[in-house]
């Protein structure tokens, strides 16, 4: 049996194919979490901050959809916690993170107007 430079070409491409999906399956999701202990806990605290501000405009957009003609929103630090750990899944959402996040996005959002909260308190 001889080998023509077809027949080697396509074996050699077949294992370059199999060999990247070899890798693949072995350093699933290896290339998105950093290698090094401080860069992980670095963007698992810029996540934890993220999650906290979209529970944050979640639970503000909800309370004033909910309010009636001419009544304040009433958007509380509880219902941050509440959202944040139903949606993004966090077993220990501290209470004064999620006051300083609803704080933050309630002057983003200019709520004074026609929210009331308990995060200043």
């Amino acid at each position: 049996m001889r080998w023509n430079l077809d027949a080697v070409v396509g074996v050699s491409v077949g294992l370059v194919g199999v060999g990247l999906v070899v890798a693949g399956v072995v350093w699933k999701g290896r290339a998105v979490r950093p290698f090094a202990a401080s860069r992980a806990r670095s963007a698992a605290q810029r996540e934890y901050a993220r999650d906290l501000q979209r529970a944050a405009d979640q639970v503000i957009a909800t309370a004033r959809r909910s309010a009636g003609e001419g009544e304040p929103a009433i958007v509380t630090v509880e219902a941050v916690v509440r959202t944040t750990r139903e949606r993004y899944g966090y077993t220990e959402v501290e209470r004064p993170h999620a006051a300083a996040a609803l704080r933050r996005r309630y002057e983003h959002w200019r709520c004074a107007v026609d929210c009331v909260t308990d995060a200043y308190g």
